[in-house]
């Protein structure tokens, strides 16, 4: 109790006098200092004593896919901390394959009457997906956001990163490299993230290097966001001829480099290799991944200021707020002119 004691007065920069006054509910402490024990106690990890714990605004449901991509984990924690700061309870739903559904999960949480819920890679995001579900929960009067996909059908806020410039950063950092033969590996069709993409890769292949939407289709494959995905994705692509591989997720993007090496290709001297997510622990996978950065932080706390303004009665017009990504340039990406010098030398020898 005393080497608790003292960390905790350490780390509010009071005494530990102090801190036993507050833990026990003594007068005699300024409100500000009182803050900053019980500051000091939720920073360390200690529990609150009961009398001193705030009581709850309410829980907040956030349903989220599996959790493997570790982008998901990243922004539930950043909605997690953003909504206990503002004194509510995240109830993390997490659907799984053979799990519960969205809807399951969904019911789920209005049963237990959460205050709002924000869905993450929903159904929202699927253009063959029913939207009335939308509707029906705002018939409940449960306030709602939805991240990562858009729908004109359902009347909310939508948090999305801006996939069609995401693909314009990518394919123009890997023209200026010299390649021309670019790759695209990406997710099923029917989602709304991966037909933005397509049209911003299709649209930066026309701008920098000529290409008709017909002659770039040739360059897109379809998988699924799984390393498994990106391998098979990254594997028809280099029949191809690609020299480079843009990828839906960084997920995806291992498995192109995998698919790579298991031809005997290096990475980047031989195919370069750009990500989408800059999820954590991405910038030390082997080689570093060059990669788009989704703007996680600002889209996490844009939902949660989003959802606390349903909730509040004043909510903002249904709309969809877009966030600028960040091209991060690390080891996957290389000059492509030793890769052609090679091809060229490998057709003269042949």
């Amino acid at each position: 109790m005393t080497a608790r004691l003292a960390d905790i007065a350490a780390q509010a920069g009071v005494s530990e006098a102090t801190v036993s006054r507050v833990l026990n509910g003594r007068p005699g402490v300024a409100a500000t200092t009182r803050e900053s024990v019980l500051a000091a106690l939720d920073v360390l990890g200690y529990e609150r004593p009961v009398r001193l714990r705030q009581r709850s605004a309410g829980l907040v449901g956030l349903i989220t896919p599996e959790l493997e991509n570790p982008i998901f984990p990243a922004l539930a924690q950043v909605i997690g901390q953003a909504l206990t700061r503002q004194g509510y309870t995240p109830v993390l739903a997490t659907q799984t394959p053979g799990g519960s559904t969205e809807d399951e999960l969904t019911e789920m949480l209005v049963d237990r009457g959460v205050a709002g819920i924000i869905f993450v890679s929903g159904l929202h995001a699927d253009t063959s997906a029913d939207m009335q579900r939308y509707d029906q929960l705002r018939g409940q009067g449960v306030p709602f956001v939805l991240v990562d996909g858009f729908s004109p059908k359902v009347r909310a806020p939508f948090i999305s990163p801006d996939d069609r410039a995401a693909m314009g950063l990518a394919v123009t950092h890997l023209v200026s490299l010299g390649h021309t033969r670019i790759g695209l590996a990406l997710g099923p069709k029917r989602f709304v993230p991966v037909l933005r993409k397509i049209e911003g890769f299709q649209q930066a292949m026309r701008d920098r290097l000529g290409l008709s939407p017909e002659e770039s289709d040739e360059l897109i494959q379809h998988s699924l966001y799984t390393l498994e995905g990106g391998q098979a994705a990254a594997t028809a692509l280099l029949d191809r001829g690609c020299t480079a591989v843009v990828c839906a997720s960084d997920m995806m993007a291992l498995g192109a480099i995998r698919a790579a090496r298991q031809r005997d290709l290096r990475v980047p001297q031989d195919v370069s290799v750009v990500g989408f997510d800059d999820s954590p622990l991405i910038a030390f996978t082997d080689p570093p991944l060059t990669t788009i950065r989704k703007p996680v932080q600002s889209m996490g706390q844009a939902a949660v200021r989003a959802l606390l303004e349903e909730i509040g009665g004043t909510p903002a017009p249904p709309s969809e707020f877009v966030f600028l990504p960040e091209l991060v340039v690390r080891g996957s990406t290389a000059s492509a002119h030793g890769v052609e010098a090679r091809g060229r030398a490998a057709g003269g020898t042949a």
